[in-house]
């Protein structure tokens, strides 16, 4: 009788206590929400006169005034982009070899180390690495293809440790049935592996995607300038940037109050050009995942 009773009492104090910890968990991804949310409203209400046709699709007059920000966005596509096709391969090829291929020993922990430690090192210093390097002993310059370059470099961790929980995820069930019916271990690996962890890898390539467009050290180091007349016509040209476009409108600038209104619509058109290459490849990842469950 007494047993059942204290069961009963620690039975009833763990389910106190879970329903304490679930309203903590609750409450915090409700602050985040309401952050974010305000966050845009803010930016919404501050930047959203300023949105026009004209803003999106003109360049810029008048020592940034007047005009729009078409060379910007069209900069911050390519040096997103750029730097996806520079990490998305190597990340990958990267996480395949760590996973299937290579000895788990001190060596592969120390890489592993060297990688998460990588994804923690601050921006403005993988800018400076692009400067020193892409720039100066390859001699690129300040251009675009030094610009996504220093991005891709900085995207790879956040990759490759994605790509290498979603191949860990895949269970070693499927590999040992490709085996079991005469597949090598490269194909086992492209056509089993891959397939099934893909829709992971790309969760890490949308985080690494978002990340690059939203960055201003790496860039105005390497890729960004506060004007250029004319838009990129080559790899090797430089280019203007939403993020840098924001950074010298807000501190550099020479009307910094006249282009208050400038500055916020940049900031929305910003985070609706990264949300907009975040649900596409949600939507390509989603169309993966069902193509596999069948």
């Amino acid at each position: 009788m007494t047993f059942s009773i204290s069961k009963h009492i620690l039975s009833g104090r763990r389910g106190t206590a879970q329903k304490i910890w679930f309203t903590l968990f609750r409450l915090a991804a409700g602050i985040n929400v309401l952050a974010l949310f305000a966050v845009i409203a803010f930016i919404i209400s501050k930047g959203f006169s300023a949105i026009s046709w004209e803003f999106l699709s003109e360049m810029p007059r008048n020592s940034m005034t007047e005009g729009g920000i078409l060379p910007c966005i069209l900069g911050t596509v390519c040096l997103a982009l750029g730097a996806l096709a520079v990490a998305f391969p190597v990340g990958v090829g990267t996480a395949i070899y760590l996973n299937e291929y290579a000895s788990q020993g001190k060596m592969v922990g120390l890489i592993r180390f060297a990688i998460s430690n990588l994804a923690g090192v601050p921006s403005v210093v993988f800018g400076l690495f692009g400067l020193a390097f892409f720039c100066t002993v390859l001699n690129l310059g300040v251009s675009l293809v030094s610009g996504a370059l220093t991005l891709g470099v900085m995207s790879l961790p956040v990759i490759i440790g994605a790509s290498e929980e979603a191949l860990k995820a895949v269970p070693n069930t499927y590999r040992e049935a490709s085996l079991g019916l005469g597949a090598s271990k490269w194909q086992t690996i492209c056509r089993v592996v891959v397939p099934s962890a893909l829709p992971g890898i790309l969760t890490g390539s949308i985080l690494a995607l978002g990340r690059a467009a939203g960055e201003t050290a790496p860039i105005m180091f390497t890729g960004a300038v506060f004007f250029t007349p004319d838009l990129p016509s080559s790899v090797f040209d430089e280019v203007m940037a939403l993020p840098y476009h924001i950074y010298v409108l807000a501190t550099a600038g020479t009307h910094i109050g006249e282009t208050r209104h400038l500055q916020y619509g940049t900031a929305l058109v910003l985070i609706a050009l990264v949300l907009g290459m975040n649900l596409f490849a949600i939507v390509i990842r989603s169309r993966l995942r069902n193509r596999n469950r069948v």
